[in-house]
Order: C-alpha cells, then structure tokens, then sequence
C-alpha cells in the first residue's frame, strides 16, 4: 500500500459529528439575509408571474363569467381556466378530488381560485385578477362545526377508537364530570409565503423550484396536470422559510399552475402569494370542539371516557382523515384510560380547507384529555400534578399500559420525568406561595400549571414511514449527500450530515449538504411526522455504511488483513497496526474501481395499523416532556403575561443539544401562541378576517416567559439514529400548560365552585368573560369552536 500523501492526523475525535452542538448550516445566511428562497432563485429575463382570481363568496354558483377586463388588463399574456389544465386540474394530496381551478361553476369558500392571469410582473398579474365580471347565485354556506353536524355535512361516517365499555364504566362511576371545550384554530404564518418558480424544458420536461415540504407530491400533482409521467418532473426544494405542516400539501396549487403555465406559453413562471392572499387561500390548524364525559373513582382515577370529537375540516378533505384521526389516538396523551369510547366527526364546512400543523391533530386530542385532568383535580379540589400522576401509564411492566387504539405502552419514562421536573421547578413551594400571593392580591390573580406529553412518532400511514438518500464520496474524501427531506429551519440537514461525518469519522465542514432534488431521492415522504431525522438519518446512514463496507474490504484486501482489523477514526482509518488518511484510502479506493456512491434506504420496522378495526401499533416509540408554567391574569382586563416556563424534554441521545433546544422553546411558544392569543376569526360571509399581522397576533419576544430548558437524560430503546428521538412536534404540547396555568388564576378568583371552562385561544376577552363566570357574572355566550 503507498503510504499517505500527508501527515496523519491524530484528532481523538472529528468535529460536528453526532452529538455535537453544531450550528444549524444556514444560520448565518438567516442572519444576513443571504439564504436563497425560492423567489431569490435568479430568474431568466422572460419569466412570467402568474396570480388567482378568487371566489368572493363562501358558497355560490357562476351564472356567468366575463374574463375580457382582465385579459384586456396591461402586462397580461394569458389568462387559464379549469378548461385549460391538459390533464387532471386536480391538487388533492388524496384520493379525493380537489380542483386546481374552480370547475362546474361553483365555488366554495371565499379565496377559492376560479382561474389564473399569467402576466409580465407579479403585480400586474395582481391587479388584473381583480377585474373579473362575474355574477353569483348565492348559496348557504356552513361555517361551523355545529353547522355541519346538523346538517350531516361529513366526510365520512363518525369513526370509532374504542377500548372497554366506557358507557358502563360512566354509569357505575362513583363520581361523573362532563364537560366542553372549543379549540381554535391557527394560522402557520411562516416568513416566506407559498412559492414556486416552474422552468420548461425539452420535450415533457420541466423544472420546479418550490418551497414545499413533499416534493414528490409536488412531482406527481404536477405531472398529472401536464398529463406527463413521473419522470418529466424534476422538484428541487433547498429550503423553507418555516413550514410547519402548511407547506406539506397547500403548495400544489402553486406549482402545478407555474408549471401549466410555463409547457403552455414556453417560459419560465413564477408565483408566490402575498401574505393576504396566503393567509386567505391556504387552510390552518384544524379548530375542534370536544365534548367528554367522565367517570372517576373517590381518589379521582379515571374508570371510563368519552370524547365527542368534532374536526374543522374546511370546503376539500386535504390531510383531514390522518389529522382527526391522530387527534384520537392521543386523546389519552400520558394517561391510562381503562375504558374509552373516542367518536370523530370529520366536518365539511365552506372554510379554506384546514391541513396538516405541527402535532397534526395531536395537540387537540391532547388538550381535550388534559380539560378532563384538569376539572377533575378541580371538583375534587385535589393537586392537579398528583391527579395526572395517578392516571399515568404504569412504567414498564406494570399492567395499566394498553392504549385505546390497543398498542402496548413499552417504553413510558413520565413518571420519572414528571418527578425531575417537579423537583427541578420547585413546583409545590411556588404553588404555595402563589396561594398566599392570590389571598392578598384582589385585582392580579396568579396561576402555575403543570402539563405532560407523550407522543406517538411515525406516519400513521404505514407506508409513508421511509425513506431514501443518495451519498458520493469524491478522490479528495469529501462527501456529496442528499435525501428525500426537506430543510424549513428545522436543522434536519445539519443533523443528517452529522450522521454522514459520524458514521465516516471525518470533520462535518468535509460533507456537502444538497438541495433536495426528486432526480436523486425519488418516491420520497413529506418531511413531517417529526420522522424528518428518523428515517432521513438511517437511510444516509444506509448509504454511508455501504461505502464504508466497500472501504474496508479494499482496504483489508490491500494490507492483507481481515475487515474486522478495519477501523475508522477521526481523519484517518486503521488497518491492522498501520493507517492511512481516509482521503488517502479513498482516492486509493477509487483508482482501484471500488464504488465510492451508495443509494440507501431506510423503513421504520414494527409498525402496522388497521383502521378498520381501529388496533395496532401505529407509532414505532413516544416522546415525552413536561413543562410548568407560571402565569399572572388582571382580572379587570383579562390581560395577562407568562411569567416563568421550566420544561423537560426526552429527545433521546440528541444528534445535536443546540439544535434539539432550539426546537424544544420554538415548540412551546408556538403552543402557547395557539392555546392563547392566535384567533382566526370569520364573519358570517365566510370572510376571514384576520388575514394579516396586523390582526392576528402571534407571540413576539415580550410575551416570551423566563424559561428554564433541559434535556431527559434517555437513550431510546429502539433502533433509531444513535439512540436519539425525534424533536419536531412534541414540544409545540408543552404550551398546554400555558392554557392551563391562565385557567388556575382564574379559579382563584372565585370560590373554588364553578369551574374556569376557558376555550382556546384564551384571549383576554374569554379570560375576562371566565374570571366573570367564576364570579357569578354570568355572559350570555355560546360556545365558540373556533371556525
């Protein structure tokens, strides 16, 4: 063997590998702005910029239509209805259709496109959508979800979770509590809005640049508009400005029109949404209202639950099914509820069509569970935190680990958690010391709350959960990587590329991170599911050892060894007692024919579900935390603040601390931001009004509570990427405890018999119509479900 080129290195270990606080590859591009987003992609001087004309009207049908102003209009080059998509003018990221463009002249929520203006500027393109003559025959429109259970407006049949018999357990339950609770909606409000830049090329093909969460759906929706294979589309998507679920399928619509537009005229085209008409077309959070009932025993253990569970859906079914049906399967978050009945009502209504959100429908399952905690501590007035402990999931082996959906509890670490954080947060002295504050203080009343979670990880469609990545290791040994996943500030790049540099023992500045591209990863799983570093990590991981196995078969071959005297350490791999620099093997590698490009793939094992008996194991693990929060309300204005947060969280062994607590605060403020202050109001038109920053609010840096973070010191117990978990969804359910914590200071304005019944978002108004309620005051309001 040739001895090496260059002096060895002798590091003890690489730099930015697997565990390592490695900061996020484009921080410091966020920083200075220089991070390129799909409307900053260099643009040939012929693109075009294409806008919608949308329906004005919650529910209507077309008696005509006049689109002469706006062809007429100046910069316009064409203007395309549902008559001019050449194959399916279909978006639906299901089986059910949902039209690019308005077809059979109806429409059927306000922002829905009827057609679409190709233009020479975006806001010539603008201006001209607005010029269409059209005249309405109005229809009734439903709004709400007690709207649509009236009216059997469904998209299904109610689907059933069931465990035990519930109704019996209720009826010979010594105590019964029942209760409501509407849950709102919210609003994704990423920083770059919805964008996609098509670029035609020959024959069938064309390029698309877009800022999407699933770009092999992108792939396929555009090539069944085009009426074209699989393999004419190329998706390239190198990074979002946020996601959070609202870019995973409301970004079709984008691309396919770009891409119909620029095959039609022969040009590159380009749209993105203003933030109005965004915030307009695009669907939210779904907004829910549960209703429960529930027997306990004298201590306050939950024997028998029912939940009615009524799901927002919107006008189209978009991800409503996997969404309602994730609500159910944590509608017992930590808790062991030996006889459920879980119903789900899955409600059309004439909204935009609502869509996948962080926690994807779990964190309203989640909040549903912890109402019934919560009042039960209440009626009994028992400890909230001993009353959640009492009802936890045994610890493994115990027998109180079944789920309603039948899946064992195998590896449960809340009641370790829970203990550490209620020890670390010095929970029960500030519980006292809040009582003695709220006795002397008539006008601010305090509150603290402590909330757990646990989460199920994986696609509950079975066959989403895997995934494919590409690796080249070039003659000077630095490494090309891609994946199927998507990079929206997550870090899930840098986190993979860890994996990379780990699994070769080299520094992580020698792996290339590269957009991610369906010619390189193809047939690939939207990054969401809080599975992006799960399955993305193990198929890099597939694909690196690949290589590595190739390696050291050359490399024992060459010396003449046996591959079990192979070993790669930082900078340099070991052969028997010599060793050589890992560029060094690989360029000797290479000159020896030896591939050094590998394909990997990755499927989560263990899994399976059958929803039509509602059993099985969906999730491959959970992922818990806790987290107390300590709030201050005025009880003559509802205005609050959050005064302190102390949260812990189990992300496993973390591939990356900086980045996993990164997500772990982002995660909580955002809960806290839906349960509190976010509102997404409509009129009685269908109008949504809140439709700009200037009238919803999400949290800022003031309404950020001192917060104390901390990682669980576990090691998963499953197969997974070094033993780590994953981090994306589960702490957005940390802010329930912000909900809360503001319904305990409103109990303590009154007498301790009428219980706070605070819906979501808790705005100062409702705390204050609540703070009235406790105090005899009754409103005359109805239920709010956040539609």
């Amino acid at each position: 063997m040739n001895a090496p080129s260059r002096p060895l290195s002798q590091k003890t270990e690489i730099e930015g590998g697997v565990r390592a606080p490695q900061r996020h590859d484009s921080g410091h591009k966020h920083v200075s702005g220089t991070a390129t987003y799909v409307d900053d992609i260099p643009t040939p001087a012929d693109c075009l910029s294409v806008a919608f004309g949308l329906s004005p009207k919650a529910r209507a049908r077309i008696l005509s239509i006049d689109l002469g102003p706006v062809r007429a209009a100046p910069g316009v080059v064409d203007v395309l209805t549902a008559a001019d998509i050449p194959g399916a003018n279909d978006v639906s990221p299901n089986a059910v259709h949902e039209p690019l463009l308005a077809e059979d002249g109806e429409v059927f929520f306000v922002g829905q496109p009827i057609f679409a203006v190709v233009a020479t500027s975006h806001l010539a393109a603008r201006k001209a959508a607005r010029l269409a003559q059209i005249e309405w025959e109005e229809l009734p429109a439903i709004l709400t979800v007690e709207e649509a259970v009236a009216a059997d407006s469904l998209f299904e049949a109610p689907y059933v979770m069931q465990r035990g018999d519930a109704l019996a357990a209720i009826a010979a339950a010594p105590k019964v509590i029942e209760g409501s609770i509407g849950i709102g909606g919210q609003e994704h409000f990423y920083l770059e809005s919805q964008a996609a830049l098509a670029v035609p090329g020959e024959d069938a093909d064309v390029t698309v640049h877009c800022s999407s969460q699933h770009p092999t759906e992108i792939q396929h929706k555009v090539a069944e508009n085009l009426a074209v294979p699989f393999n004419a589309v190329t998706v390239e998507v190198r990074r979002m400005g946020g996601g959070f679920g609202g870019k995973e399928s409301q970004g079709n619509a984008l691309a396919a029109i770009c891409a119909v537009a620029a095959k039609r005229l022969n040009r590159p085209v380009k749209m993105r949404y203003d933030r109005d008409d965004d915030m307009q077309i695009t669907g939210k959070r779904h907004g829910f209202r549960i209703d429960y009932r529930v027997g306990i025993d004298e201590d306050g253990r939950i024997l028998g639950v029912q939940f009615e569970q009524m799901a927002h859906c919107g006008w189209s079914l978009d991800l409503s099914m996997p969404v309602a049906d994730r609500a159910m399967f944590h509608a017992d978050n930590a808790y062991y509820l030996p006889h459920a009945y879980i119903r789900s009502y899955r409600c059309r209504t004439n909204t935009c069509s609502n869509t996948a959100f962080r926690g994807f429908g779990g964190p309203q399952g989640m909040v549903g569970i912890e109402r019934v905690l919560d009042q039960i501590a209440f009626e009994l007035g028992r400890e909230p935190a001993e009353i959640r402990a009492l009802n936890y999931y045994d610890r493994p082996g115990g027998e109180r680990v079944m789920t309603p959906y039948h899946m064992e509890v195998e590896d449960n670490v809340i009641h370790a958690l829970s203990e550490q954080l209620l020890a670390s947060s010095d929970y029960a002295d500030r519980r006292a010391k809040i009582k003695d504050f709220n006795a002397q203080s008539p006008v601010l009343k305090k509150g603290i709350a402590f909330t757990p979670v646990k989460f199920g990880i994986s696609f509950t469609l079975t066959w989403m959960n895997q995934a494919s990545a590409l690796v080249h290791v070039y003659t000077d040994g630095s490494v090309h990587l891609n994946h199927g996943g998507t990079e929206m500030g997550q870090g899930l790049f840098v986190k993979v590329a860890q994996v990379a540099a780990e699994v070769f023992q080299i520094d992580f500045d020698r792996v290339k991170i590269t957009a991610t591209n369906t010619g390189k990863s193809a047939n690939t799983a939207p990054t969401a599911a809080s599975s992006g570093s799960d399955i993305n990590g193990m198929a890099v991981k597939n694909a690196c050892e690949q290589i590595k196995d190739r390696l050291t078969a050359f490399a024992a071959e060459r010396f003449q060894t046996t591959p079990d005297q192979v070993r790669f350490l930082p900078g340099r791999v070991q052969v028997g007692e010599a060793q050589i620099a890992f560029e060094e093997l690989v360029s000797q590698a290479f000159m020896a024919r030896v591939s050094l490009s590998a394909a990997g793939h990755y499927a989560t094992p263990k899994i399976h579900w059958d929803r039509a008996a509602a059993r099985g194991r969906p999730f491959y693990y959970f992922a818990y935390g806790a987290a107390v929060t300590e709030a201050t309300i005025d009880t003559l204005t509802g205005e609050y603040r959050f005064d302190r947060a102390d949260i812990l969280h189990d992300v496993g062994r973390s591939l990356n601390p900086a980045i996993d607590l990164g997500q772990i605060e982002g995660g909580y403020i955002q809960g806290l931001g839906w349960l509190t202050m976010e509102e997404l109001f409509w009129d009685d038109a269908g109008r949504l009004r809140t439709h700009a920053p200037s009238t919803y609010k999400i949290p800022t840096a003031s309404d950020r509570p001192e917060m104390s973070i901390a990682l669980f010191d576990n090691e998963n117990r499953e197969e997974t990427i070094f033993r780590s978990k994953a981090v994306g969804e589960p702490p957005l359910m940390l802010g329930i405890s912000a909900l809360m914590a503001l319904s305990d200071a409103v109990a303590a304005c009154g007498d301790g018999t009428v219980y706070p019944d605070l819906d979501a978002p808790a705005t100062p108004e409702r705390v204050l119509r609540a703070v009235d309620r406790v105090r005899g005051r009754a409103w005359e309001t109805t239920r709010e479900s956040g539609r």
